[in-house]
């Protein structure tokens, strides 16, 4: 199990419902609301069973948060699977779909 984090001293929990009430994003209300119990004396237990997660969870949104506070617990979005084709070879292929179809060697006049 990892160390208990320290807690960012510009942060206090009356602070940290206000934003969990302001937050248009659920998660991140979510994710704020366990910190501010923790500011308001509850233990690292009662947060994650407020958060419906563990306590290691709990303590990666800790880390999260002091890295880049309450907009670190916001969802990022996924890097995803990286692409195939380098930036030549899109090239190439923008500009054959531009040229379009050769009807002799693509069996298509047309693409769709």
């Amino acid at each position: 199990m990892g160390s208990a984090l320290s807690w960012r001293s510009d942060f206090y929990g009356s602070l940290s419902w206000r934003l969990a009430r302001q937050t248009r994003n659920a998660d991140q209300g979510r994710r704020l609301l366990s910190p501010a119990s923790i500011y308001d004396g509850g233990s690292r237990a009662d947060a994650a069973r407020l958060g419906s997660v563990t306590v290691q969870i709990v303590r990666d949104w800790v880390a999260r948060f002091h890295a880049r506070g309450p907009d670190g617990l916001i969802n990022g979005k996924a890097p995803g699977k990286p692409s195939l084709l380098n930036g030549e070879q899109r090239t190439a292929l923008g500009q054959a779909i531009e040229r379009g179809p050769t009807p002799y060697l693509d069996g298509v006049v047309q693409w769709r």
